[in-house]
Order: structure tokens, then C-alpha cells, then sequence
């Protein structure tokens, strides 16, 4: 199958720090499902970029807080029958209220459990999927090199499984790793930048995942430019914090103080250099 990006977001001009400064003024409150790794860095790394986390899974409480939320983030990294009943909930709420929700299919393809709870998740029609390569490879139905939270891909073999999946889903997909690849099925961009040391440093791509939930919530109109978006902050807050970072220790409070300086003008910079 062949991967079109002449109809890319490149093709014409588009407004990133506008898009920046949108999802600022609009402060979107985000449910984020995350797993415990991830909690606290997802919630600074929310605050910095300017918008509201909220950690609420509890089934007895995840459906009605998801009427309140702007968008919904459901990451399965630490899975249980308990947390699986709110992330079903919240998701439902999500699609009765019109909202946008984002699913990070963390290593669904390592137990029975996890992709019978994924096959559940994936029923209930994400907006936006975000994975790393082996995972969106698996999602597509392709035998990929996957071990466990890892991936033994690239982003570059993942692209044919993205399309795929995008169209079969009918959402958003986000592949992550040393670059990245966004497509709704009808177009994509490759984003480049970012820093080598990301990857060294936990939760960053659960944090990217709850990030892309809150551009989508500023901009619901338009999934995949938020989509693309949330990921070019990333690669512009990386780049700014590994030139001062002496190791994943100090990159990762570098980051949080990157992403939060950045602004409009720095943020379409980047995107003018990494987006393709």
C-alpha cells in the first residue's frame, strides 16, 4: 500500500503557534488514563505546555468525570479489570458528548489480556491512536518485533501498518520514536528533531500521548493538525533541552522548562525545519 504525502500539512501553510497559542488560551481540561509510571510526569508536562491534567479512573467516577473533560487519554501501561471498567466508561462518555479521546495501546500485543482489552478500546472508535512502531504494527495485524513497553521497529516500517490502520479505524494514528509519522489516511507528514536522549527518560510518550489530547480538545475540528502539532512540541521542546543537558536526569527537567518557554514564533521555527 502505497503512503501519499504529497497532500501533507506542509502542502499549505499552516499556523502551528497559532495553534499553540490556542490550546494555551483554551487551558483544556484533560482526563488522562495513564498508568502509575506516568502520572506525575503526564501531569507536569500538561501544566507546562498550558493545559489542565486531571488523573480520574476509578469506574465508579471516570464516566461522569469525562462529561467535565475537554478530551480523554486512555493509556493501558499498568492494566487492570478495574482500571479497564473506567477507561471503557470514559470513553463512552467521550463519544456521547462529541468529545475527542486518544488511545495509547501500550504493549497490547504482550498478553491475552491486554489485546482483548484493546480490541474492546478499539470498538468504542478512538479519535487518535499513538503508539510506537512495533505496537501500530501489531494494532494493523502485522508481526512486528515488539518486547515489551520497546520497540523492535522503526517508524519507517510502521508507516504502510499506520495508513492501514487509520483507514480501517477511521482515527488519527500517531507512530513515535526517533521520528515521527501522522496520518488520518488520506494525508501524512514525517516530523523530525527531538532529542536522541527521549527515549532514555519514562513516560515521555505516555506524557506526548495526554499532550495530543489537549490539542485535541483545542481544536477538535481538526484531529490530525492537533495531532501533529502536540508531536512538533515535543520535537521543539527536545531539541532546546538537550543542548543544555548533560544526561536524562537534567534533560528531563530541561524538557518540562522547554515546553514551557516555548512560544509561538519558536514553535513554527520548527516546524518549518522538521515537518516534511
Amino acid at each position: 500500500m502505497a503512503i501519499d504525502t504529497s497532500t501533507s500539512a506542509s502542502a499549505a501553510p499552516v499556523a502551528y503557534g497559532d495553534l499553540l497559542e490556542r490550546m494555551r488560551h483554551a487551558s483544556p481540561l484533560v482526563q488522562c488514563i495513564t498508568n502509575y509510571v506516568a502520572m506525575n510526569y503526564a501531569a507536569n508536562i500538561l501544566l507546562a505546555a498550558g493545559a489542565s491534567p486531571a488523573m480520574v479512573h476509578a469506574p465508579e467516577e471516570a464516566g461522569e468525570f469525562a462529561r467535565l473533560a475537554d478530551a480523554v487519554t486512555i493509556n493501558i501501561g499498568t492494566l487492570s479489570t478495574h482500571w479497564l471498567e473506567g477507561m471503557r466508561a470514559a470513553a463512552r462518555t467521550a463519544n456521547e458528548t462529541r468529545k475527542p479521546w486518544v488511545l495509547d495501546p501500550v504493549a497490547h500485543f504482550a498478553t491475552g489480556f491486554r489485546r482483548k482489552a484493546v480490541e474492546d478500546l478499539l470498538g468504542l472508535r478512538p479519535t487518535i491512536i499513538r503508539g510506537n512502531a512495533s505496537e501500530i504494527m501489531a494494532l494493523a495485524g502485522l508481526v512486528s518485533a515488539g518486547r515489551g513497553v520497546d520497540a523492535g521497529d522503526s517508524v519507517e516500517e510502521a508507516e504502510t501498518a499506520a495508513l492501514a490502520l487509520s483507514r480501517s479505524t477511521h482515527a488519527v494514528v500517531a507512530v513515535t520514536g526517533a521520528s515521527d509519522f501522522v496520518t488520518d489516511g488520506s494525508q501524512a507528514v514525517r516530523i523530525g528533531g527531538g532529542s536522541a536522549l527521549m527515549p532514555r527518560v519514562t513516560a515521555m510518550g505516555c506524557a506526548l500521548t495526554c499532550l495530543v489530547g489537549a490539542f485535541a480538545a483545542a481544536v477538535p475540528e481538526t484531529p490530525f493538525l492537533a495531532t501533529v502539532t502536540a508531536l512538533a512540541c515535543f520535537s521543539a521542546a527536545g531539541s532546546r533541552a538537550e543542548q543544555e543537558s548533560s544526561g536524562p536526569g537534567s534533560f528531563a527537567w530541561r524538557f518540562t522548562d522547554a515546553l514551557a518557554a516555548l512560544d509561538a514564533r519558536a514553535l513554527q521555527a520548527q516546524t518549518d525545519k522538521v515537518i516534511a
